[in-house]
């Protein structure tokens, strides 16, 4: 089992999370983050000429735990529905998960998800 973390922008998620759900996937947490990473911020001009930096972006992070037979799948969508092309899109990171277990019912491993 591998845990999906994704870091995207907060108007592609409504998108992922249709696209996440239509393949199967409807077990996920989301969480508001901020941060930077290689974009390092924007900068805003206003009407008045004025200039304004922002360092810390907001972004959403997107998790679910998935079989080790659906990890590009689930990939594939997200990266699909957030892809733009410019600086800021994301980062995915899988990471290893060694068990899952179902609060209710006990069970474990793959079952669980």
């Amino acid at each position: 089992m591998i845990k999906v973390e994704a870091i995207i922008r907060p108007e592609k998620f409504e998108l992922v999370k249709e696209a996440l759900a239509g393949a199967g996937f409807v077990g996920l947490n989301v969480v508001n983050v901020t941060g930077r990473g290689v974009q390092k911020g924007v900068t805003y001009v206003g009407r008045t000429g004025e200039r304004t930096s922002v360092e810390m972006l907001s972004k959403v992070k997107v998790e679910l735990v998935v079989g080790d037979k659906d990890v590009q799948r689930a990939v594939d969508i997200i990266v699909a529905n957030c892809r733009t092309g410019n600086i800021g899109d994301g980062k995915i990171f899988l990471i290893p998960v060694a068990d899952v277990i179902r609060v209710r019912t006990g069970e474990r491993g793959e079952k669980a998800l």
